[in-house]
């Protein structure tokens, strides 16, 4: 079984989470196989070996998870993106609309340095408005996204269009295509 079909086969499906008519996509029972996520993390890592990026920004919360593995892997930091409230030194934020409302996420003034190449992870691509506001704090701050990573995308959704005006390399494990 290739990669692809074994997280898929390892994905559980929660119905009506968060609210009614969502198919949830859980990618807690990936977490209890250490091989499973090993091989994970070296396939997400697979496209940057010859160009690594300088440090990995992990969304929260979920994109802690595989964004730390891949700040390990390659040996470079780590730096997550946080719901705004959520950091306790000087941040810089950046709000974005949502289907219903808006969110503000923030990170740290000093995580990201200037001219620095950094990749955006987390474990789902949906429209693309999280990866997006990401990306827009480490433009901020004068550095450029080399890539996005994610486990599961929902490609349905068109998230992958919204993250072209960063970098045109997004790479996802497994793709769902709505049916």
């Amino acid at each position: 079984m290739n990669l692809s079909d074994k997280v898929k086969t390892t994905i559980r499906d929660v119905a009506d989470f968060p609210k009614p008519g969502i198919l949830f996509k859980d990618i807690t029972p990936i977490l209890e196989d250490s091989q499973l996520c090993a091989e994970i993390t070296a396939e997400l890592a697979k496209p940057y070996e010859n160009q690594k990026p300088d440090a990995i920004v992990g969304v929260e919360s979920r994109g802690f998870l595989f964004g730390m593995l891949l700040a390990q892997h390659f040996n470079i930091p780590f730096i997550p993106v946080r719901k705004a409230g959520k950091l306790p030194y000087e941040t810089i934020s950046y709000s974005y609309d949502l289907e219903y409302g808006s969110a503000t996420v923030e990170m740290h003034v000093d995580s990201v340095k200037p001219h620095w190449n950094v990749m955006v992870h987390d474990d789902l691509l949906a429209t693309g408005g999280t990866a997006a506001a990401a990306a827009e704090l480490i433009q901020k701050q004068g550095a450029k996204v080399c890539g996005f990573t994610f486990v599961v995308e929902l490609s349905f959704l068109n998230g992958k269009k919204v993250l072209e005006k960063y970098n045109s390399r997004t790479d996802s494990l497994v793709a769902y295509d709505g049916d």
